[in-house]
């Protein structure tokens, strides 16, 4: 990632206004069904100042207004699946042929929110829970982009979520780098490529392909 400074000479690129990234979103969110993409996700613990890193598949869903679905397939380091939808989480490890069921609860409703941030998502959406504050222009994968910084307004996702940075390419409206900035002090950076919007992609694409002998385990209990 390269910071880059649009110079005011003749020639110049100009420099987007807020207004002209909120516009580019809502375009976007108006016609989002589904998407799939490359994914990289860095995250850094700060108590031990550790990072990690993994990369993987991405396809996400939406069938009408705040309804997301959502799946991750990890392939490296470790083959694992995510998988989200209404209040239940699932997490499929092939290596253990286990795949753990997690019900969401009370703290759905704040995961989609941060799920719908930046897909799906119009600003009418965003300004309802954050600040929203443009941060300035830079290169990213090759892509001029816009970076925008939202900070929650409610106290509940503050307890989690200090602040969000979104990076926007000025022809799109779905972003292709998001920063979360935990509480904690840790955050979690995840990078999108090779975005493909599909809005006709099947359910299947968004649920777990589990092997009949799966064993199901309910680690809240």
């Amino acid at each position: 990632m390269f910071l880059c400074v649009w110079g005011a000479g003749p020639g110049a690129a100009h420099a987007e206004s807020l207004e002209d990234v909120l516009a580019r979103i809502d375009k976007a969110a108006a016609s989002f069904r589904g998407m799939t993409a490359r994914l990289h996700r860095v995250q850094y613990t700060a108590v031990i100042k550790d990072t990690s890193e993994e990369t993987g598949a991405l396809a996400m869903k939406q069938t009408k207004a705040r309804d997301l679905q959502l799946k991750i397939d990890f392939t490296s380091p470790d083959q694992k699946s995510w998988a989200f939808r209404g209040k239940k989480a699932e997490l499929y490890v092939p290596k253990i042929n286990t795949v753990q069921e997690y019900d969401l609860g009370k703290h759905a409703r704040l995961l989609d929110q941060f799920l719908l941030l930046g897909f799906g998502s119009s600003s009418k959406d965003l300004a309802r829970s954050y600040t929203l504050k443009l941060e300035g222009d830079e290169v990213l994968q090759g892509q001029r982009t816009s970076k925008v910084e939202l900070a929650p307004l409610q106290e509940e996702a503050r307890r989690h979520l200090k602040r969000v940075e979104i990076w926007f390419p000025h022809d799109s409206g779905f972003p292709i780098q998001q920063k979360f900035h935990l509480a904690s002090g840790d955050y979690v950076l995840v990078g999108y490529s090779d975005i493909k919007l599909d809005p006709n992609l099947p359910d299947s694409a968004v649920r777990l392909n589990l092997p009949k002998n799966v064993k199901r385990e309910y680690p809240q209990k």
